[in-house]
């Protein structure tokens, strides 16, 4: 099945017709089906009627039990990780206030123990200035006065003992000059302060690391729960087990070419010197 942003809305109504024909095509009542699952007549209904949405272990289940052909098996797995999907775009972020999208950020980052960050692009927020801040949110057609105010108060997250954070930064995120060139000194100092911090983890993979897979998105790791991933457009939350398993891998190969410890840090005080210059 082909990503459409569009199709994640619908998605999770077609996954409950599509499970509910399947059963009654196999000639086989919610009670039967149910009790086959080992789980209860209400969460069967639910899910059948679209008030929740079955995890990839129940719908696995359900696909047995019924006997399902493999077309149907596709096009039900298909489904169901388009319903463990959601597409929040940038348009709408921008008509219900940016700032919104920081509460929902900080809610995330306070749920959430272990925390990764991949960043080939630009510093995130949470490790920027606010001179940083302030310029990476000019190109926004709305008025970002209180997002900026927000961003900086998620920034005490980071003093949460209780938390686990890995930022990985290619070299370009480090230096790409957002902000005039003795701005960008100050937000790689910032840098290095931060990596000193006990739970905060700073990684940098310089140019020229031989890496096989190139960087593609901006992406974010909650636990082992939830991922999301940053376009131009818009972002994609994924909670699909096996899209959260492949980022965490990806994560896994940049972290084990990155720069930690005195080697960033020296590499980082370079980068800076050389703005200052």
């Amino acid at each position: 099945m082909t990503f459409d942003p569009g199709q994640l809305g619908q998605s999770k109504a077609d996954l409950a017709e599509t499970l509910r024909a399947l059963r009654r095509r196999a000639g086989r009542t919610q009670v039967w089906l149910a009790q086959r699952c080992n789980m209860s007549q209400t969460k069967l209904s639910n899910i059948e009627t679209g008030r929740s949405t079955p995890g990839l272990v129940d719908v696995e289940l359900i696909l047995r039990a019924l006997d399902a052909p493999p077309e149907s098996v596709a096009e039900v797995a298909a489904l169901a990780r388009l319903a463990h999907t959601e597409w929040q775009g940038k348009r709408a972020s921008w008509r219900r206030g940016l700032e919104k999208r920081q509460s929902e950020l900080a809610g995330l980052e306070a749920d959430a123990l272990t925390l990764r960050y991949f960043l080939p692009a630009m510093v995130t927020g949470l490790l920027a200035t606010p001179e940083y801040i302030r310029a990476s949110l000019g190109h926004s057609p709305v008025d970002t006065s209180k997002t900026i105010a927000k961003k900086l108060d998620r920034q005490a997250v980071l003093y949460d003992k209780r938390k686990r954070f890995t930022f990985l930064l290619s070299e370009q995120a480090v230096r790409w000059a957002v902000v005039p060139r003795a701005a960008m000194a100050v937000q790689i100092d910032r840098l290095v302060s931060l990596s000193h911090l006990s739970n905060v983890r700073i990684g940098v993979i310089p140019l020229g690391t031989v890496v096989g897979r190139g960087p593609m998105n901006t992406f974010t790791v909650y636990d082992q729960r939830l991922a999301t991933v940053e376009t131009f457009t818009g972002r994609i939350v994924f909670q699909d087990a096996r899209d959260i398993a492949e980022h965490l891998e990806v994560f896994g190969l940049y972290e084990r070419n990155a720069l930690f410890g005195e080697e960033a840090r020296a590499l980082l005080g370079e980068w800076a010197t050389a703005y200052r210059s």
